[in-house]
């Protein structure tokens, strides 16, 4: 249960800056394995789906009510070791006026997708007039959480172009992949106006109370090392070396990006996520390589697994934590996204033995 004690009292931020979650984030020793799940904000909850119904993704996004009462329902209900703001990483662009909607079973959908530079002009800088919304959430948040963590996110300028070059979800990114290739200033001016977008929107949720951030390059993993390099690490870098300023923990998390992990601790995280694909040992190993030194990672149950039982569970959290030594910090999580029609039972007794198993005695 979150403490409620107001973070401004000193007891209270003590607490906080000590929390399993960022101390692991910062590689330092915890009492427990920290654990929170991706998309644990909704999804699979049955009172997120009655508080949500008849209220569209963006406009529940938008309520501070609903985004507060839906961060805190996972927390309330699983003990995790940190909250992730509910949100959704197209909420800037529809806050700065670019025509999309999420239509429910698709994703985001871009009436005008960006084809040329004066395409770009509809993607304007935010502001944090554009996003008082998200401002009070935090605020409200991290007064209720207390001495719980509250993630703050946004998408990687290369997700969220794709989203925007494409005019929504994508299997192969050929659109994407296109345009870098064939128009590569297009290109650049786009992920440079989309770092910027990011900075700010992130910005802003840090100086509301975000105690840490996450970077969701989503869909990263359909690049190769050369492509990724060349057209994506520059944008992602800029974005982490914005908010260093803050010294909060910055982690960064892509789906299939085995072969980019290297690179992405390059970026700038101080936090690698992994997905299900290789073990927290080896991504440490390819990390290492690339950067000179070990750095924190998060990950990473297959959520498949979910429905396999707690026999077929059970050894994998005792692997996953035994891999997971190999790094400064461990924050246990899926592998991605709770699946949305996850049992949230199962989801509670993956936290209780995510923390016994890892408890010091």
């Amino acid at each position: 249960m979150p403490v409620t004690q107001s973070p401004s009292s000193p007891s209270a931020t003590d607490a906080l800056v000590d929390s399993a979650f960022l101390r692991a984030a910062r590689g330092e020793a915890v009492p427990h394995t920290p654990v929170w799940f991706m998309r644990q904000a909704g999804r699979s909850l049955p009172e997120y789906r009655a508080i949500r119904e008849g209220t569209t993704m963006l406009e529940s996004c938008k309520r501070p009510d609903l985004v507060v009462e839906i961060t805190l329902q996972p927390v309330r209900r699983y003990g995790v070791d940190a909250a992730i703001f509910f949100s959704d990483i197209v909420l800037p662009l529809k806050a700065v006026g670019v025509d999309l909607e999420i239509q429910p079973g698709v994703g985001p959908v871009v009436a005008s997708p960006v084809r040329s530079l004066a395409d770009l002009e509809a993607v304007r800088p935010v502001t944090p007039a554009d996003v008082t919304y998200i401002t009070e959430s935090v605020q409200e948040l991290t007064s209720q959480l207390g001495a719980t963590p509250l993630i703050g996110f946004a998408g990687a300028p290369f997700t969220v172009a794709s989203y925007l070059v494409e005019g929504g979800p994508s299997k192969d990114h050929a659109k994407t992949k296109a345009l870098m290739h064939g128009d590569p200033k297009l290109w650049h001016a786009l992920a440079d106006r989309l770092a910027e977008v990011a900075i700010a929107y992130l910005s802003v949720q840090i100086e509301a109370g975000a105690s840490a951030i996450q970077l969701f390059d989503s869909w990263a993993g359909g690049l190769s090392a050369r492509d990724y390099a060349e057209f994506v690490q520059p944008h992602s870098a800029k974005v982490f070396d914005a908010l260093a300023q803050y010294g909060v923990p910055r982690l960064h998390f892509g789906v299939n990006t085995g072969e980019l992990l290297g690179l992405m601790s390059e970026a700038g995280a101080d936090v690698v996520g992994v997905d299900w694909r290789v073990p927290l040992d080896e991504a440490v190993r390819r990390i290492t390589v690339a950067g000179g030194k070990p750095k924190p990672v998060q990950g990473n149950l297959d959520p498949a697994l979910l429905f396999a039982g707690w026999d077929a569970i059970e050894p994998e959290i005792d692997r996953i934590l035994t891999e997971g030594k190999a790094a400064p910090g461990h924050i246990f999580n899926l592998g991605h996204g709770v699946p949305p029609n996850t049992d949230p039972d199962v989801l509670l007794k993956v936290v209780e033995a995510v923390h016994s198993k890892s408890a010091r005695g």
